[in-house]
């Protein structure tokens, strides 16, 4: 049983990094920008909850306005920092530095408001115990069926929905999508907004789980997801949920084998390794480019 709940907990954290995941694999997919300011977002929503809770904000309005601020915040810094370089078709090394410059910029605002220090979230969510051997893994289970769901949610929205019909002809071809009267201004304010709200979901379980925050936690939070997004297929949403699967079990492998010092180099030589050998990620395609 103990390795079936590690397993579980493998799983667990990967729904959390899928949640990331998704972000980076839309936000590219529309924009291809990889936007690694992303991970700092569940860093935003997680010190969101922090501040409501604290005001004593119902439950509810805490989960909500953490979402609707992260949504808020991803328009506000694709406004800010991205809008006008992918306007005048900037070269991708100057999206990066921006997205890079973003993330450390957030970072140190958490710093300068909440302090250095990691800060306690209270327990959110009283769920039945569900115990595999002598764990409780409600939380857990909690975690992949919201990140399945997710998911699921985000298929329908980009294949049966005008708006992501929208998105996938903005992804294609941006010039064409504006000569046929599509706003790819709205669409990449709507993707970074579903993205940043994603990820104020994982903001939500994070906390939750860990039930604590600090400024830095979301560096290598999303890279992990970054990893996730590559390993899967950087642009494909089931991708994304795989590859994040994939790492969060791979992690729990690591402590399974007595190697939980080396679980961050498992997650990165699992990075080297599908670059290596499959590219495109495990669900991802192979794009050719005109030149």
């Amino acid at each position: 049983m103990y390795y079936v709940t590690q397993i579980l907990n493998g799983l667990g954290s990967g729904s959390i990094y899928a949640l990331v995941a998704l972000g980076y694999s839309m936000v590219y997919g529309v924009v291809k920008l990889i936007n690694f300011a992303h991970g700092d977002i569940i860093m935003v929503g997680g010190y969101t909850i922090f501040v409501l809770l604290g005001m004593n904000a119902p439950l509810w309005l805490a989960v909500a306005g953490s979402i609707g601020f992260c949504a808020v915040a991803g328009v506000v810094i694709e406004r800010v920092a991205y809008h006008r370089l992918l306007n005048n078709d900037a070269p991708r090394i100057a999206l990066l530095i921006t997205a890079i410059g973003v993330s450390i910029f957030l970072q140190n605002l958490a710093q300068l408001i909440f302090g250095t220090n990691q800060k306690p979230i209270p327990k959110m969510f009283t769920l039945p115990a569900i115990r595999v051997g002598g764990m409780n893994v409600s939380n857990t289970l909690l975690n992949i069926v919201v990140a399945l769901l997710m998911m699921a949610g985000l298929q329908l929205l980009v294949n049966t929905t005008k708006i992501g019909k929208a998105m996938r002809a903005t992804s294609e071809d941006a010039g064409a999508a504006t000569l046929m009267g599509i706003n790819t201004n709205s669409v990449i304010l709507f993707t970074f907004a579903v993205g940043s709200a994603l990820a104020a979901v994982g903001a939500v379980l994070y906390s939750n789980t860990y039930m604590q925050i600090k400024p830095m936690m979301g560096g290598m939070l999303g890279l992990k997801a970054f990893v996730a997004a590559v390993f899967g297929g950087i642009g494909s949403i089931p991708g994304a949920m795989l590859g994040a699967l994939i790492l969060g079990l791979a992690e729990s492998l690591s402590v399974v084998l007595g190697q939980s010092a080396w679980m961050d180099a498992v997650v990165f030589a699992l990075l080297i390794l599908i670059l290596l050998f499959k590219p495109a990620g495990l669900l991802g395609q192979h794009m050719k480019e005109k030149v």
